[in-house]
């Protein structure tokens, strides 16, 4: 059992100075909370014991797959795409621009680096294939996006003819609100050999409007292999997304991906008028994550996995697909660390990607260290600046009987000017006699 250390547990903690250690995080994670108040937002109320894994894993009893330490969840098929994203190797995503004729009040897309320029600007996508291609990079899923793609249709569909030259086994997809589709675009599409296509669909749009888009996906459906709805779910749209969910599968979509709501760190005020609360804790482990979708809003997840309840009850053949926040940045996180994963005392943790070691610290350091020298242990390391000694988790069971406290700290590696550089993130509690490897 490992204790996620924060404010309302950090007085738990028994060691003084291993206290005092997680405390800095703790402190961090709070400074953090408070840069978010000056935005604007406010964090919703925390539950005690209000985990959705119990959700989740009744939702597996029921017949849904869950994936990757309950980030995702789905019934019935699941893009291949969205199981590659779990740590994004041979997966590459593109946009022409970041113009769009939409303002949907939760785009992150402002977020992203470049924003005005690429408003206005194109990028030179047949160079970039060309790069990729010439790297000798192995390429499995390409994607493009924006903006929204089809205001440049020609562009749009020379990136797929040109995908499918250089990496003739990949598979393809489009993201677009569909508003510029027509059947001559969507032939030259299919042409082109893309597999798969996701349109979005707004709750806040007229009756018309969504009729016009549920037309559009039935037109897309005589054309592309794999037809899909991604969508970020408003909290309290239950009765409406499930609607959502029926039109689909009479559709005959392939099925729809339920993304959590993020605040997109601006527009504050949107969000607030609409009663929008962030989550209390939006990052198990606080990191500058590169998918820029924000910071989740309190109940869209539950509003998802009561979603998939539902798909599941009424057996509807669509695949329905929730996926986290989280979900989305355990790419990022496996890029990172994965070849380090044999590093001593590292662990590459199987659940979060994270690189995992055991800490003791104060009075603790050397009961530990005359431990692990009787049991030939070498390899740890003393550091006398923070009363600390690190060592191998799977060495953890070792000190029974001998300390009632360990650190549990997760670590990322970044690159800094071309060095490797090892970076603490959180530090979390167990005990020798409850620690299994397997809950990290």
């Amino acid at each position: 059992m490992i204790t996620d250390i924060n404010e309302s547990t950090l007085a738990s903690i028994q060691n003084p100075a291993l206290r005092a250690y997680a405390a800095k995080y703790v402190d961090i994670y709070e400074d953090f909370r408070r840069q978010v108040r000056e935005m604007g937002m406010e964090f919703a109320e925390e539950q005690h014991g209000e985990s959705i894994q119990p959700q989740v894993r009744e939702l597996g009893r029921k017949g849904a797959v869950v994936r990757n330490d309950g980030k995702s969840v789905y019934s019935n098929r699941i893009s291949p795409s969205c199981v590659a994203c779990q740590t994004a190797i041979a997966s590459h995503t593109f946009f022409i621009s970041l113009k769009c004729h939409r303002d949907c009040f939760f785009c992150f897309n402002p977020n992203q680096e470049n924003y005005k320029q690429y408003r206005e600007q194109v990028r030179d996508l047949a160079a970039e294939l060309d790069a990729l291609h010439a790297s000798g990079q192995r390429v499995q899923h390409l994607a493009l996006t924006g903006g929204e793609p089809l205001l440049h249709k020609d562009a749009a569909v020379q990136f797929f003819q040109r995908a499918r030259r250089h990496f003739p086994g990949s598979y393809t997809r489009l993201y677009t609100c569909g508003d510029h589709l027509d059947p001559e675009t969507l032939q030259s599409l299919r042409d082109a050999g893309m597999n798969e296509i996701r349109f979005s669909i707004r709750l806040e749009d007229t009756e018309k409007a969504q009729a016009r888009t549920y037309q559009q996906i039935a037109l897309a459906r005589e054309y592309i292999p794999n037809v899909m709805v991604e969508m970020p779910v408003l909290p309290g749209s239950f009765a409406a997304m499930q609607q959502v969910l029926l039109k689909l599968d009479e559709l005959g979509a392939f099925g729809i991906n339920l993304l959590e709501l993020c605040f997109p760190f601006h527009n504050a005020e949107e969000f607030r008028k609409r009663g929008y609360r962030i989550k209390p804790r939006p990052f198990r482990v606080l990191y500058n994550y590169w998918y820029a979708g924000g910071l989740p809003v309190a109940g869209s997840e539950e509003t998802c996995l009561d979603l998939l309840e539902f798909a599941l009850v009424q057996k509807l053949r669509l695949g329905v697909h929730y996926c986290s926040l989280e979900n989305k940045h355990t790419g990022q996180v496996y890029q990172q660390n994965a070849l380090a994963r044999q590093g001593k005392p590292l662990y590459f943790s199987q659940r979060d990607y994270f690189l995992k070691s055991a800490k003791v610290f104060g009075e603790d350091v050397v009961t530990a260290r005359n431990v692990l020298d009787k049991q030939g242990v070498r390899a740890y390391a003393v550091n006398p600046e923070y009363q600390g000694l690190e060592f191998p988790v799977n060495r953890i069971k070792l000190l029974r009987n001998a300390v009632a406290e360990v650190g549990i700290s997760s670590h990322v590696l970044e690159d800094r000017g071309g060095e490797t550089v090892l970076r603490e993130l959180k530090v979390d509690v167990t005990s020798p006699e409850a620690f299994k490897l397997s809950d990290i």
